[in-house]
Formats: structure tokens, sequence, C-alpha cells
């Protein structure tokens, strides 16, 4: 069976959590004997495909990421890619992303995985130009098959788009960053820390964070509150911490690869994740393996993922997350259970998992 990924991802997120996804799939697959299998993209940034298995063809050359580059590779990708696919011969493709028009050549099989529906629940949080709505649609109806990374993003594509029930399944991710040595570039800080991981806007629940935060005086003096990644805090944001009294050296950003996230899993009194809407929620797992205790909303697909293995809270009420925090920081027994079920559920997600149901879902369709 010969399976090929299309370029769309690998154009565009030099790293990233699809992107990680894809490489992941493409990857454990291809050590599978009878398989083989093909990213297929003319020119990419993604840094992924360099550490690929021999047994995985990387058919494209890697380009630095520039201002503009996005667009101009996939130019040259829609230009080349479909000549490259034909001549790979796939018997399916597994689209990467939402495009308005079909790759593959004709007589493929054609999959698409859609990781969650934040565009169509949310839409006061983009522009109404905003390519995705439009081109998820016409993908979703083009595909096969239809792939969701959890339940609650599955119910929310047949909600929204109408697609049939019996063309969806659901496989849940895995997550790559597990335990090593620290690497000693780790941040060090001088305080005990609660920890956010990601992008802080509107629904990612950042902002209730904050006053929840503000609002224990005992919790500021006692605990820093670290932003990883989402670049540096804008000017709203500022002024938001200026408002609610919180003081610039209790929260604060920081940067980094993955040694660095580690770092901040390893030493962190907990970890926070107030999101209103995930299509699955990575970060938490991330936290589990690292012994962290986890405190998380019980919206969208978090509780799928995290099970009773995390602390939940109502992410409408920053009281309600304040006072979860509070408990578990206060209860060193509470926070052992969480940690001892993390370590458990995380036994459930793997990459190779999902690589093995992903290659049952091909089969089944060209069978």
């Amino acid at each position: 069976m010969r399976i090929a990924y299309d370029h769309q991802i690998f154009e565009l997120q030099k790293y990233g959590g699809i992107s990680r996804y894809f490489f992941e799939l493409a990857n454990n697959i291809a050590k599978t004997p009878e398989m083989d299998v093909g990213i297929v993209s003319p020119v990419y940034t993604n840094a992924y495909l360099g550490a690929a298995s021999g047994n995985l063809h990387v058919m494209g050359r890697k380009m630095p990421a520039m201002r503009f580059s996005g667009r101009i590779y996939s130019a040259i990708n829609q230009l080349l890619a479909p000549s490259r696919l034909r001549q790979f011969q796939p018997d399916l493709v597994h689209e990467t992303y939402y495009s308005l028009k079909r790759c593959a050549p004709a007589g493929s099989k054609v999959v698409l995985s859609v990781f969650d529906m934040i565009h169509e629940r949310f839409p006061e949080s983009f522009l109404a130009s905003d390519p995705t709505f439009k081109a998820k649609a016409v993908a979703v109806k083009r595909a096969d098959h239809v792939i969701c990374i959890s339940e609650q993003t599955r119910k929310d594509l047949i909600e929204f788009l109408g697609t049939d029930p019996a063309k969806v399944s659901v496989v849940h991710l895995g997550f790559s960053l597990t335990q090593s040595p620290p690497a000693g570039n780790e941040e060090n800080p001088e305080r005990p820390y609660l920890l956010y991981v990601g992008s802080r806007v509107g629904y990612k629940g950042f902002e209730g964070l904050l006053r929840a935060y503000a609002a224990r005086r005992e919790l500021q003096s006692t605990y820093d509150l670290i932003a990883f990644g989402g670049g540096g805090f804008n000017a709203q944001e500022q002024d938001l911490m200026r408002s609610l009294g919180v003081r610039n050296e209790h929260v604060w950003q920081v940067g980094g690869d993955d040694s660095v996230l580690a770092g901040l899993y390893r030493q962190a009194s907990l970890f926070v994740y107030p999101s209103l809407y995930e299509g699955f929620g990575i970060p938490p797992l991330e936290a589990m393996s690292f012994d962290c205790p986890v405190v998380c909303s019980d919206a969208s697909s978090i509780p799928e993922v995290v099970g009773d293995a995390a602390e939940l809270f109502d992410p409408h009420s920053p009281d309600a997350l304040g006072a979860s925090i509070e408990r578990v920081l206060g209860d060193t027994a509470w926070r052992q259970v969480l940690v001892e079920r993390g370590r458990e559920r995380i036994k459930l997600f793997s990459w190779e998992r999902c690589a093995r149901q992903t290659m049952n879902i091909y089969q089944g369709l060209l069978a």
C-alpha cells in the first residue's frame, strides 16, 4: 500500500502541533513493511522532517523560513506537487490541512484530518474573510474519509457541517515531549510557579487565569505565573495586569524549544489549562509525563483526554479556577493522587497507537 502526505502543513510550520502529528504519523506507519510512505512537498520549512526514518520518503527540499516565504513556497508547491504525486502513484493521499483544490491524483482515495471546529464555534475570534471556514468545508466534502482527533471534534463537525457520521472516525493523538535528562538550559525561577503553555488568544482562557491569580494575594505572594510560548505580552495584556494589580516580576513570558518546555514542566508546582475549547489538548498529557499535577477546564474535549487525572473547573468562572488551584496546592495527598493518575493516563496515548489506528482506517478504505 502506497500512502502520500501532501505539502500543506510542511510548507507552513517549521515547528507546530499539526506538523508534529503528521510527521509522527508518517514516520511510524513507514516502519510497517507492507507500507510505502512518502511526504510529497517539493519545498518545505519543517524541521521535524530531518529526523525521518530511512523508511519514510521525504520528497522535497528544505528551505529557510523567511518573511512571505509561506506564500512563495505554497505557490511553488501548488505548481509542482500534483505532478510529483502522480509520479509517486499513491493509493491514498492524506491531506495535511484544508484546501479548496484537490491535489491527489485521479483514482487515489483522500483522507482528511480535522483537528477542531474553533472557527465555527468561535467565529468572533476570526476575520469573516478567513479562508479556513470555506476551505475546511470544501475539504471535508471532498474527502473519502475524515479523521477527527477527539469525539468532541467529531460531534462538532457533524453539527456544523452536516457531515455523514459514517465517513468520520476518531483517532486520539499521541505526544512527543517525554522525560529526558535536564538539558542544562532550563529556566531556574527563584520562586515556585504555576505554568501556562501556548497561545493566549481569547478562547484559551488566559485572561481568566490572570484574574484568578490576581484575586488571591496569598497566591501571588508565594507563586509566580509563567506563560510559555505565545510571544511576549501585548499591550492589552500588560494593561490588564496593571489594572489587576499584578506585579510584572511575578508574571512572565518564556519562549524556547522543547528542552526549555520540558524543564518548565519538570519544575512547575502546577500546570493550568483554562481553555474554553480544544480539539484535543496535548499540554496536559505533557505535564503529566513530568509528574506535574494538572488543573484544567471541564470544557470540550479536555475531560475526554485527561479523564480523572486532573482537577477540573468551570472555565467561565475565575473564582472556580482560583479555588481549584488553591485546592491542589494546599492538599499534598490530592496532588500526589493526581500525579499517580497522570502516570497511568498517559499510557493511553502514543504516536504508535495513533499510527496503528490510522493505518487500520487506510486499509479499510482501500479494501
